[in-house]
């Protein structure tokens, strides 16, 4: 949760444009509500194997804390909420991308690739990998290149994050039915694939700076921090037996966390120095003031129909996604009282 809205901030702070310190912060807000509701809908769906497994069994609801029914209505409504406040502090195209996030994680992800592929982590890592992009749309309007590889850099980022988990928790998992790299492929073959994603990680990792996005400090965290990723992945392909390969999972999962913020926060540090942004604030009112209004060029009538009809269609896109989420719902907890009629 935390990093999701610190690479969203990143984003933010990357992104051109004019940053109205105000909208951002309710932007940053509502892409917090948003993962809020990703992680409870994914709670409420996965309550049956959060009891199971050790690292989840304390969560709310397995807990008795909470009650599933509620997880699901607070799911659902701080989805609608983000959303829709997104669309109004920011512009809707950022709103769709948290839209499109949510139902990701918490359908694509949780109710369909988590108990049905090994490569659940790998494809449902994008849903870990859009803050970043939903935050730099929210400034500018638009997904580029730059906002591309900070997705890029945390897609390829994700795998050899979790597999190192897994290796370690790989009991747990089995025992809660999850087809995890190490539990359905095994562990050799896990070891091989972090040590292939590491490979790659290191080179994805330069792009924002190859893209101009990062400066000289960034290009020396990546490097430093990419070949400190590739060196672990071979310390846990090397040792894959007994309390060394055990310490050598954590330590790759720990410095994998170290890296990732590590990069953003470097990008925050280069890209948006906070006394100046603070200083931009306390005098804006006062320059706003004293400035000619800029020119700006009235909007065509073929402009205002593209403008509308994206609008638009963004809003359909909305209303369907949450019609997908209540179908879904629906038929599950038909399914569940049909089971318990039976």
């Amino acid at each position: 949760m935390s990093l999701v809205v610190f690479t969203a901030l990143v984003g933010m702070a990357v992104a051109p444009g004019v940053k109205n310190p105000i909208l951002a912060f309710a932007s940053l807000l509502a892409i917090a509500v948003g993962a809020g509701a990703s992680g409870a809908l994914n709670m409420w769906w996965d309550a049956d194997i959060d009891a199971v497994m050790s690292r989840t069994a304390r969560r709310p609801i397995p807990s008795g804390r909470v009650a599933p029914g509620e997880a699901l209505a607070f799911g659902l409504f701080l989805s609608a909420f983000s959303v829709l406040t997104l669309g109004l502090a920011a512009n809707w195209f950022a709103a769709g991308l948290l839209a499109f996030t949510i139902f990701f994680y918490a359908v694509v992800y949780t109710m369909w690739l988590k108990r049905s592929t090994p490569q659940n982590i790998v494809i449902g890592g994008a849903a870990g990998a859009f803050p970043p992009m939903i935050g730099y749309a929210a400034i500018c309007g638009e997904a580029r290149w730059e906002s591309f590889a900070l997705f890029a850099l945390i897609f390829i980022w994700t795998p050899p994050h979790f597999w190192a988990l897994a290796l370690v928790k790989s009991a747990d998992y089995a025992r809660a039915g999850v087809p995890m790299m190490p539990n359905a492929c095994g562990a050799r073959r896990t070891r091989r694939e972090i040590v292939a994603y590491a490979l790659v990680l290191a080179p994805v990792g330069l792009t924002p700076w190859l893209l101009g996005v990062g400066g000289a400090a960034y290009a020396v965290a990546a490097t430093v921090g990419g070949l400190g990723m590739v060196g672990l992945a071979f310390d846990v392909w090397r040792k894959d037996e007994g309390k060394p390969a055990i310490v050598a999972c954590w330590r790759l999962f720990g410095w994998s966390i170290v890296y990732l913020f590590g990069l953003f926060a470097t990008l925050l540090l280069e890209r948006a120095p906070w006394a100046a942004l603070w200083a931009r604030w306390e005098g804006w009112s006062h320059e706003r003031a004293l400035r000619p209004a800029p020119f700006v060029a009235p909007m065509t009538e073929r402009e205002a129909r593209s403008r509308r009809a994206r609008n638009l269609a963004i809003g359909l896109a909305l209303f369907a996604f949450m019609a997908l989420i209540y179908a879904v719902t629906l038929a599950r907890l038909s399914g569940a009282v049909s089971g318990g009629a039976g």
